[in-house]
């Protein structure tokens, strides 16, 4: 994983993750078989995840590395932030919690290297599974998946899921105007549909986190989410009217807010 330039950057937010990274960092590494970087993603210099990527990085994988979030508190800015840090032309954004199965990054990635925008990892297709979970949340975004896929013709009957890969120079034309939650993901595939440029999917198996507390919060988030699931039913855009272009870094504070 070392040695040559990455062909994918694992983005990867957290928030007082602890000596729990460390687990996921080493399925990460052992299913990972193409040439990566990872970049941790966190708000503050204080987080607990901070000492524990840290000491992983400096003595299992200098691939690995934590960076502090400059774009403000939050899972959304923590993403944007890693995204725009990322060496590589795919990105991949995956969950500090364990629940997403790190041996399809090789295949997600390889899906955007032939030509998708958005290679995303669906729960609700044929062979995929999701294992726990708030049911109130797993009905919202079944439900959204599916008629999404089948009405907006998204490509993905998982348009909500986190999990997935993304052109590195798709996501630098379009831009990210998400700012809070997780909705970055369906942010962009909305915004891919748009365009009309293709979205793929693979099934996998969710798993939920086994420690810890979910920092998913669905009444606050939810707007959001729906703002970018009526965004997907919209005829098709080019590029100036799809929401504009990347955040230059001297826009944003290099200090954290909030």
């Amino acid at each position: 994983m070392t040695g040559t330039a990455p062909r994918v950057t694992v983005v990867i937010p957290a928030y007082s993750e602890g000596p729990g990274i460390a687990q996921v960092l080493d399925r990460l590494i052992e299913s990972v078989t193409l040439a990566c970087e990872v970049l941790v993603v966190v708000d503050f210099p204080e987080d607990t995840t901070v000492p524990v990527v840290e000491t992983y990085g400096d003595r299992e994988q200098p691939s690995v590395r934590v960076v502090v979030n400059g774009y403000g508190r939050g899972p959304a800015h923590a993403i944007r932030y890693g995204i725009h840090q990322a060496q590589a032309p795919v990105i991949v954004v995956t969950m500090a919690d364990g629940c997403d199965d790190p041996r399809q990054i090789d295949d997600l990635t390889r899906l955007v290297e032939r030509g998708v925008v958005v290679a995303a990892a669906s729960r609700y297709m044929p062979g995929g599974q999701q294992v726990g979970g708030r049911l109130i949340k797993t009905m919202l975004s079944r439900n959204a998946g599916r008629t999404l896929h089948w009405f907006a013709r998204v490509g993905t009957r998982d348009a909500t899921n986190s999990f997935k890969a993304y052109d590195r120079a798709f996501v630098e034309r379009v831009g990210i105007e998400s700012r809070d939650g997780f909705e970055i993901g369906l942010e962009l595939t909305a915004k891919a549909r748009r365009m009309r440029l293709p979205v793929a999917e693979i099934p996998t198996i969710w798993l939920d986190r086994q420690a810890g507390v979910s920092n998913f919060k669905i009444a606050r988030w939810l707007p959001k989410y729906l703002h970018w699931y009526r965004f997907a039913y919209g005829p098709k855009l080019d590029l100036p009217h799809v929401g504009g272009l990347p955040d230059p870094d001297n826009n944003e504070s290099t200090e954290n807010k909030g």
